[in-house]
């Protein structure tokens, strides 16, 4: 596999558009996603294909076969500018980090951190000491199934511990305002709210991102 170039490695053709490049990625890392040697060269050809169709198009070299043409193509219209390096890149990386997950991906981490998200709101004998254990158990899980989708656990903890971080703080802020208006609706203490919110907030990094 080592003699294969990025686009034989991913089974696609060099004139194969970005949607199949990324939907032959994505089988084939479901499909090797036990074996992490295989998995990491997914990934480096999917990267090396990237910085390739990058490369090609600043240079203009992107060929458009000849049966995707079409006569409307020959009326001349008003030159569009061409989007900057630094447009290209940001929006590479935005296709890099947001993920299309199949049901399975958003109900399998919702139904941990719905679970969770219960026991933090109705057991209230523990105290603080159940909410801490419950965000600890909820970073671990988007942790868990961050790392499965590419096997890079160092982005997996990074991204989990913004959800984290971000969620504490926005559900702190929240609470305060909305509590006092639904208190007569559902008992539940900033502490709590705030723990909710961040489970949401988790649910959403570990479903959406990769």
């Amino acid at each position: 596999m080592s003699d294969q170039n990025p686009y034989e490695k991913l089974g696609v053709s060099e004139d194969a558009s970005f949607d199949e490049i990324q939907d032959a990625r994505n089988r084939l890392l479901e499909q090797y996603s036990g074996d992490t040697k295989r998995v990491e060269i997914i990934n480096v050809a999917y990267d090396a294909i990237l910085m390739d169709r990058l490369r090609m198009r600043q240079e203009g070299k992107i060929k458009v076969p000849e049966r995707i043409r079409f006569p409307e193509r020959l009326v001349q219209v008003p030159a569009k500018e061409s989007p900057t390096k630094s447009e290209q890149l940001s929006s590479a990386w935005l296709q890099r980090i947001i993920d299309k997950p199949t049901p399975r991906d958003v109900l399998l981490p919702g139904a941990w951190y719905l679970g969770l998200s219960t026991i933090s709101v109705f057991y209230q004998a523990g105290g603080d000491q159940v909410l801490q254990l419950a965000l600890v158990l909820g970073v671990s899980i988007g942790i868990y199934f961050l790392n499965r989708k590419e096997g890079k656990f160092g982005r997996a903890v990074l991204l989990t511990l913004l959800g984290l971080i971000v969620g504490l703080i926005a559900g702190g802020l929240v609470a305060s305002l909305v509590l006092p208006q639904i208190r007569f609706i559902i008992s539940m203490t900033p502490n709590q709210f705030s723990t909710v919110l961040t489970f949401i907030l988790l649910w959403l990094v570990s479903s959406f991102l990769r």
